[in-house]
């Protein structure tokens, strides 16, 4: 089974624990890291600059429809940062344990 990294920000700390609280509760990812970052960006024509939060999501690459829709569903900003990365390696006790946090019943 294939691996992946999702990475997305958020507006502040409170919405960072929020999401991850979420998607690890429901199972869509197994770990949730969340630190703070000073993010410059382009929005509607101008350079602007925020206090952030990131969020690095480990997550089996099968699941990732289903983290894109619940991120952008729980997620305050109109577009929000959601990229995925594949784990091109990693040990496999790890990765199995990802397997296994991320299995939902039925």
């Amino acid at each position: 089974m294939a691996h992946i990294a999702v990475y997305t920000t958020v507006a502040n700390r409170e919405e960072a624990d929020a999401l991850a609280e979420a998607l690890v509760g429901e199972r869509l990812v197994a770990c949730a890291n969340a630190f703070p970052i000073l993010s410059v960006y382009r929005w509607e024509g101008e350079v602007e600059k925020a206090d952030e939060w990131a969020l690095v999501l480990k997550a089996r690459e099968d699941d990732y429809d289903l983290i894109e829709r619940r991120i952008k569903e729980l997620h305050s900003y109109d577009v929000p940062a959601i990229v995925a990365y594949r784990i091109a390696a990693g040990s496999s006790d790890y990765l199995g344990w990802i397997d296994e946090s991320c299995r939902r019943p039925g």
